[in-house]
């Protein structure tokens, strides 16, 4: 949680501001909205608000993907459930859950994470584009803080960045994360998601999104030299992405077997990655930080405009 700035709306729709979720830009944490903590006047309602950049040059091409995304129901997609407008400013709301942005996770770990996490949080997200994909659909946001880390597993934000944007560029979303062919004018497409997946986990594992082959580990090299392809048709698509990540792995020295192994079940294949305790602990204090936080006093409601006879 980070503090409220001057600029920051004190509230949006029924949901009073209480926090920012995210820090000031760092490296990979550009973010191409503003996205803050939230409550209801009455306390019963928290939730993650999400609203375009006070510079944003298109607010209704970022609402529009705000309805997409919400009429959208994709594994890992954060979908809006409510949205509207204040003052001509549009948001949507999700429901709160502990959340950390991918580079406040790192920031809490101490550096870049481990290979087997980086692996079972790409493969989450590469089934989550794998699913959009075979819809039709490009997600064209992806970058390290539109992923969002918590108990759960991630999930991933900013739907539509680049497309809300368009012509004139997305701010705020990390260029390392932009595909060629966006760089030059094309038009978002799965492939472009597939680059943009492996700069961030690119990012996760290194703490660039642009990073030297040596800071990578070496058992993902390969993988995420082929995702940053420059020519789209060299890249892998997101079901291939999926399998690379989910059946090799670094050496790992095998652990004795129980005595009656459980059988294994989808349940447990679907089970999210174990987040380093450093992490946990920066969820868990998000989480009390909010629980303790005092709602500020509601603005009064501008008054209904009055007839004129």
């Amino acid at each position: 949680m980070e503090r409220l700035r001057h600029d920051d709306p004190p509230r949006l729709g029924p949901y009073l501001t209480l926090a920012r979720l995210d820090a000031d830009s760092t490296d990979g944490g550009a973010v191409p909205e503003r996205r803050y903590l939230a409550r209801t006047a009455d306390g019963e309602r928290t939730v993650l608000l999400c609203a375009p950049l006070p510079d944003a040059a298109a607010p209704a091409a970022w609402a529009m993907e705000a309805e997409l995304a919400s009429r959208l129901s994709v594994p890992r997609f954060l979908r809006p459930t409510s949205q509207g407008s204040e003052a001509g400013l549009p948001w949507y709301a999700v429901p709160y859950t502990p959340v950390l942005p991918l580079p406040a996770a790192l920031a809490a770990h101490g550096g870049p994470l481990p290979e087997d996490l980086v692996r079972r949080l790409g493969a989450a997200l590469a089934a989550g584009l794998a699913a959009a994909h075979a819809r039709g659909q490009a997600h064209a946001g992806m970058s390290p803080a539109a992923v969002l880390i918590g108990a759960a597993g991630p999930l991933l934000g900013c739907f539509g960045a680049v497309r809300s944007a368009a012509p004139w560029g997305p701010p705020g979303l990390d260029p390392g994360c932009l595909a060629p062919e966006l760089r030059s004018g094309g038009r978002p497409e799965p492939l472009g998601d597939v680059f943009a997946l492996g700069a961030v986990l690119a990012y996760a594992a290194s703490g660039h999104t642009v990073p030297e082959q040596s800071e990578l580990p070496p058992g993902l090299r390969r993988l995420l030299a082929s995702c940053l392809a420059r020519d789209p048709a060299d890249r892998p698509s997101a079901p291939q992405v999926l399998h690379a990540l989910s059946t090799t792995g670094p050496a790992r020295t095998p652990a004795p077997a129980p005595a009656a192994a459980p059988a294994t079940t989808v349940l447990d294949e679907q089970a999210p990655p174990p987040l380093p305790g450093r992490v946990v602990a920066a969820l868990a204090a998000q989480s009390a930080e909010l629980l303790a936080s005092e709602l500020p006093a509601a603005p009064p409601a501008r008054p209904a405009p009055q007839k004129v006879h």
